[in-house]
């Protein structure tokens, strides 16, 4: 049995077979990879052929390889070569061959190959009949064997060529692996820092340990999951919550590996490491929404199927009545899969392409049939509805001074600054075109607070409220029914403050992007009925962002399990949900939605796990998206009609005596070859 590696972390790998297989081969392989010293955990799956494996040490990996691949020269099985899925892109050639190359051939020549190529089909063939299962796959090797018999190698070189072109379009269209999981979320990190024993010391990561004191510095990720023991920090959460700004942890606080210290440094108590960190949890989240993914059948596929035992069960009649083999072979032949199972593909991979040119990357025909029926749409805020880039919103000085200077000096004071804020309101002054001269002395900066520093030689404090007010002792109560409007509006406030007085605030937003309201109206004119926002921002805030673009449910403060949990609610109530997201955070709920669309900035790993992805960078795309999806199952349905009708008049024309099995099977390939074309017409209205 043929086994590939889907992908691999440190520690942890999943295999799959190119086949399923029964429960007692899944049972003696789990047994076997068991037995193993320093296997920590096995898993086998024989419905979708997976094998996954957790282990100690790469000389644990190596032993369960030559048990899964079953010898050391089948070993390269299990090793994914990047160029592969390249060189299974169909195209064009094997048609010209057949139709220009193949008549110029000697006749043996001709046969050796036909019965070469049918080999593959006909084990196929067998092996649904040793299962018990009468599906195109045994009708296809039926075909291919009457035809055998019948010496008509011109007919078995073009079924297996039909054949194979189908099998190796699906293996295109099929979703990307999740190989590349690993580099999108490793931290990146060989050492860290540890206070063991009241002194520093810099150890490998693989020794860290729960309990141990880890020193994280501004600039550094944290490593693990854990409490803060000492010392103050700005970290940058985007990885966790998709909150763009930093936000203060201090003794106490909890922080997650993956976020980033922006400026500070604390000591933090080590709760889970490795594994057993919220990230990695994110790792297995969608590792598990994506094998539930990969056991979906197409809906026409099945349909196909089902029509098998009857064109069999035909095809028998004929020849109990007839004694004619050729006739009974042109039943065989005269079946519904052969255009369902070119023509389907083929709507694919041609609404794929029509995508692509609109600047949509739709990963898998399964994803534009889902796009065919959303009817909610999920959108997370930061980066998607937002342009996930604070700005200056509004400027407002208090008594005895004016908006400029209290602009003009804030950004005097954070142009020393690297972190987004700081840019913002640097920005913002330049905007404005205001100039800021160095008359300020030594800048102190107190992490995750504020700033101060000397002015003309007058003390000046810019920062948050805790900090100026609770701090530094300064009324800003003069200010409040400004910050109480601006706060109304999602905005986060900053106080500037000059000799023990308020001089002024300014008012920070993450602004919308210019088509989210537009895009949320027309899809209500669509049909999508439920439009949902989450946002890991507090409710004020989301509150503000979601009436603003006329979106009537939100939900704040959500961590990424959280929104995966409201997809996972929405999909059990029957809705086929549609999830827009462009951050790790985002991953977890785009595995679980029925599609799942990102943008052409969003993260490595969210490009790696939407189904579907807007090159463009624009939410209008989604627009575009949505009706290719639907533009392809139409086209779809209307070539699964047309196939279902006219192969059954010449079906039954051939039994009336009406058609000789000659002319039936040239309608039935005319019939394929016309769905075919149709199939791969234009499916997007041209753009005026």
């Amino acid at each position: 049995m043929e086994f590939f590696l889907v992908h691999r972390i440190p520690g942890r790998a999943r295999l799959r077979s190119r086949k399923a297989f029964g429960l007692r081969t899944a049972t003696a392989l789990a047994d076997a990879l068991d037995a193993l010293d320093g296997m920590e955990g096995v898993r086998v799956n024989p419905r979708t052929g997976s094998v996954l494996i957790v282990y100690a040490d790469e000389g644990v990996f190596n032993a369960a390889m030559e048990i899964v691949c079953g010898a050391r020269r089948q070993k390269e099985a299990c090793v994914p070569v990047p160029s592969s899925r390249a060189e299974e892109k169909p195209g064009l050639f094997p048609f010209f061959r057949y139709l220009f190359i193949r008549p110029l051939l000697p006749v043996a020549v001709n046969m050796v190959t036909a019965f070469f190529r049918s080999l593959p089909f006909l084990r196929r063939c067998l092996s649904s009949l040793a299962h018990g299962r009468l599906d195109v796959d045994a009708l296809d090797g039926a075909a291919i064997a009457v035809s055998l018999l019948r010496r008509d190698f011109g007919t078995v070189g073009l079924l297996t060529l039909l054949l194979g072109f189908g099998d190796a379009l699906e293996r295109y269209t099929q979703k990307k692996s999740l190989e590349n999981l690993a580099s999108h979320l490793a931290l990146q990190v060989d050492r860290v820092w540890v206070r063991r024993e009241g002194t520093e010391r810099l150890i490998p990561f693989a020794e860290l340990r729960e309990g141990d004191f880890v020193i994280v510095r501004a600039g550094s990720a944290v490593p693990v999951d854990g409490v803060v023991e000492e010392g103050t920090a700005q970290v940058n959460e985007s990885s966790m919550t998709g909150e763009p700004m930093g936000v203060m942890r201090t003794a106490g606080s909890s922080v997650y590996a993956g976020t980033v210290v922006e400026a500070g440094e604390i000591v933090v108590r080590a709760a889970s490491v490795g594994r057993n960190t919220r990230m990695q949890q994110i790792v297995r989240f969608i590792e598990n929404a994506e094998q539930m993914k990969a056991g979906v059948q197409g809906r026409f596929e099945k349909l196909a199927d089902h029509a098998v035992p009857f064109t069999f069960a035909l095809a028998g009649l004929v020849w109990l009545f007839t004694r004619n083999l050729t006739r009974a072979a042109s039943v065989l032949l005269v079946d519904y899969s052969c255009a369902l199972r070119l023509a389907t593909p083929l709507a694919i991979l041609a609404a794929m392409n029509e995508g692509v040119k609109h600047r949509v990357m739709v990963k898998g025909g399964r994803f534009l049939e889902a796009l065919s029926t959303v009817d909610t749409v999920v959108f997370d805020k930061t980066g998607t509805l937002t342009q996930s880039r604070p700005e200056v919103a509004a400027v407002v000085a208090a008594e005895g001074y004016d908006e400029d200077f209290v602009l003009r000096l804030s950004a005097c004071l954070e142009e020393h600054f690297p972190h987004p804020v700081a840019r913002a309101v640097v920005h913002g002054a330049e905007r404005r075109g205001l100039r800021h001269e160095e008359e300020h002395t030594e800048v102190e900066y107190v992490v995750a607070h504020g700033i101060a520093s000397q002015w003309r030689g007058r003390r000046v404090l810019l920062g948050s409220r805790h900090y100026v007010s609770q701090d530094e002792g300064v009324d800003v109560t003069v200010m409040d029914d400004a910050v109480e409007e601006l706060s109304r509006r999602g905005c986060s406030i900053l106080y500037l403050a000059v000799d023990g007085k308020a001089a002024g605030v300014i008012a920070m937003e993450d602004p919308v992007r210019p088509e989210s309201a537009a895009l949320v109206e027309r899809l209500r004119s669509m049909g999508v009925d439920r439009i949902l926002m989450l946002t890991g921002d507090d409710v004020r805030t989301a509150s503000a962002v979601a009436a603003g673009l006329g979106i009537d449910e939100f939900r704040a403060q959500v961590l990424p399990e959280d929104k995966a949990r409201v997809v996972k609610s929405l999909r059990s109530a029957g809705r086929c949900v549609l999830m827009i997201g462009d951050g790790i955070n985002d991953s977890p709920a785009l595995s679980t939605a029925d599609v799942g669309v990102t943008l052409r900035d969003g993260s490595d790993l969210a490009r790696e796990v939407a189904d579907v992805v807007l090159m463009g960078g624009s939410l209008r795309e989604l627009v575009t998206a949505i009706e290719l999806g639907r533009g392809a199952m139409r086209r779809i349905r209307m070539n699964f009609a047309t196939t279902m009708v006219l192969n059954s008049a010449f079906l039954f024309g051939g039994l009336a005596g009406l058609l000789q099995p000659s002319a039936s099977a040239v309608l039935h390939n005319l019939t394929t070859l016309g769905v075919s074309l149709n199939a791969m017409r234009r499916v997007l209205p041209r753009e005026e």
